[in-house]
């Protein structure tokens, strides 16, 4: 069975990563990431877009659009007509990133928010043209809290001090985010919606569940989650993978900084064996029966039954980003 990462960034086609891939039977779903008004992205999803023409076994791609120009009145229009280029050049979906709400603001200098009128015309033509939107809305609640040694995301937190908020009082709430997030996912039923990172409510797959059963058109991917699900109860865990096994999709979120491809024969192994470990990891926890660690957390495998798995790992995504 070919497993689908639906949430990766990794544009590489380095022969020993490419033995990996068809070793492990992996296929990737690269997802271009907008940090910036400038144009840059553009280049990380050309490169998205031709490995998923030259190999599309193992790579597909996931495009995504400027950030909010207030001051052009054909800003939609725009964003359309690029979104229609990429979507003829076979990418499924659209990725809109974490600065909405959190860091762009409009002319007035309040922070926009993902159901800003702006985007409405946007999101109605993704939905018109078949493709998913995938949400990477808010952050883990850590964001907002002291910095803990013990909390999985202390790590990324205290390296990129600029996305804590904990402290900020002019910054949304996690709050406000989500439910920003949930009034667009209500507004679009037509539209198939991926939250990423569990929804951005990995601290509690109820909170998840909550969600999952309001909005039909709503899915999740676990990407860069899995230490938040090892922290919960398993048998919990489990049951939520079995009761919502049609909208939870696998992911890991690695991120390629040096492609592999320029790297020296010693770092290309190390790099190659961390990818294999990091897959590795989210196999055991999934499919194995007693102890298991995630990232140096022990606890229990989840022991999913097959049919959840296949769906997991690989036709969700064929479901939710069709053409993958």
């Amino acid at each position: 069975m070919t497993i689908i990462d639906a949430h990766i960034h990794y544009g590489d086609d380095d022969p020993d990563f490419l033995r990996l891939l068809e070793e492990l039977d992996i296929k990737l779903l690269n997802i271009t990431l907008v940090q910036s008004h400038d144009s840059r992205w553009r280049e990380q999803a050309d490169r998205y877009r031709d490995l998923a023409q030259r190999y599309p076994q193992r790579f597909s791609w996931c495009t995504s659009i400027d950030l909010p120009r207030f001051d052009d009145p054909d800003y939609a229009n725009f964003a359309i007509l690029g979104l229609d280029r990429d979507f003829e050049n076979k990418a499924v979906a659209c990725k809109i990133w974490k600065n909405i709400g959190m860091e762009v603001k409009n002319p007035a200098g309040d922070y926009v928010m993902i159901d800003d009128p702006i985007f409405a015309p946007i999101f109605k033509h993704i939905a018109a043209r078949g493709r998913a939107l995938l949400l990477h809305i808010a952050e883990p609640l850590a964001c907002w809290q002291p910095l803990d040694e013990n909390n999985p995301h202390y790590g990324y937190y205290s390296r990129n001090p600029q996305w804590h908020m904990y402290g900020k009082s002019d910054v949304p709430s996690h709050a406000d985010l989500i439910a920003a997030r949930d009034r667009v996912v209500e507004k679009n039923l037509n539209l198939r919606i991926i939250g990423a990172h569990l929804g951005s409510l990995e601290h509690d797959v109820d909170e998840v569940a909550k969600r999952l059963d309001a909005y039909p058109n709503f899915a999740v991917d676990i990407s860069a989650r899995l230490a938040d699900l090892a922290r919960q109860d398993s048998s919990k865990v489990r049951q939520f993978f079995i009761d919502y096994q049609d909208r939870i999709l696998f992911g890991t979120d690695m991120v390629m900084g040096t492609p592999i491809s320029q790297m020296a024969p010693a770092e290309k192994a190390e790099a190659l064996a961390r990818i294999r470990e990091t897959y590795e990891m989210h196999f055991a926890y999934l499919e194995k029966s007693g102890p298991v660690t995630v990232r140096g957390y022990e606890t229990e495998g989840l022991h999913l039954p097959p049919e959840v798995l296949e769906k997991v790992y690989r036709r969700n995504a064929q479901r939710w980003y069709a053409g993958v």
